[in-house]
């Protein structure tokens, strides 16, 4: 239960106002025969917010706290919120939002001053009115009925002429116990950046290659940081691994056979410590 008061931020609401938009049996039982029943009314939290359509100056908030005094004076009555200080305002569109949540099934309620009680936990509501909303990408969908599968390493990496270097990554990754898939070695979609975009989400690992400054696998390693996957970068030439990318130690190689062959030997040895 809680009170849910709104427009009558001032602490002033008018008698015929208290209850409005409230189910008759919880009326009933926060009642007495006086009228309210302050110890109940003052016993459960509070939401207080001005009305949605009436505000001025800076974006309209709610408020989490409870109420501390309350009585009658002449036809209206008077009362004292005390805000919560372990809860932060939040915005009024995100509570109407969660106007289902919160006992709301009429939007003109939202634009009338009244005070009612809500059948509803204002805490577990109010908790996720706070939080950050949801970020949903637009140009691609996370295949979120997939499951991660703790064995397997995505490379993002240039395609033509990298071959002789992939056999060497997928070698290395083999050695450490993995399994390793590159966009190019699956077909599940038309396209191919959703093929990328499943791989992505589905590994446990990420091994990218910034050699030739790549756009796509810049982009790519971006989505695996967003993910919080944890990426492996590996270059032919530092020169080409971006500033802001460089507070992750790259693992650099030569493309001969040599430097593959060590570059699979380091590459086994630092997903072994990811494992």
């Amino acid at each position: 239960m809680y009170n849910l008061i709104i427009g009558a931020t001032s602490g002033t609401i008018g008698a015929d106002r208290l209850f409005e938009h409230t189910d008759a049996a919880i009326r009933a039982s926060f009642s007495d025969a006086h009228g309210p029943a302050v110890d109940r009314l003052t016993g459960i939290p509070t939401l207080l917010m001005p009305e949605v359509q009436n505000h001025a100056g800076e974006p309209p908030v709610a408020r989490l706290g409870r109420i501390s005094t309350l009585r009658q004076l002449g036809r209206d009555y008077q009362f004292t919120f005390t805000p919560s200080p372990h809860a932060g305002a939040i915005p009024i569109a995100r509570v109407v939002e969660l106007g289902h949540e919160l006992g709301v099934s009429d939007t003109w309620e939202w634009n009338r001053t009244h005070w009612a009680v809500k059948d509803a936990d204002l805490f577990e509501i109010a908790h996720e009115a706070a939080a950050p909303a949801k970020l949903q990408p637009t140009a691609f969908t996370f295949p979120t009925d997939q499951p991660r599968e703790q064995d397997l390493v995505a490379v993002m990496m240039p395609f033509n002429g990298f071959d002789p270097v992939y056999k060497a990554i997928k070698a290395g990754v083999e050695d450490a116990g993995f399994r390793c898939l590159r966009g190019d070695d699956i077909w599940d979609h038309e396209h191919i950046m959703n093929d990328v975009i499943s791989l992505i989400w589905r590994a446990e690992i990420i091994v990218s290659d910034f050699t030739g400054r790549n756009a796509n696998v810049f982009y790519e390693t971006g989505i695996a940081h967003s993910l919080g996957r944890p990426v492996v970068p590996i270059t032919q030439t530092m020169a080409d691994v971006p500033f802001d990318l460089q507070g992750s130690r790259a693992q650099q190689y030569l493309p001969n056979g040599e430097g593959l062959a060590e570059l699979q030997k380091k590459l086994a040895a630092k997903l072994a410590t990811l494992r």
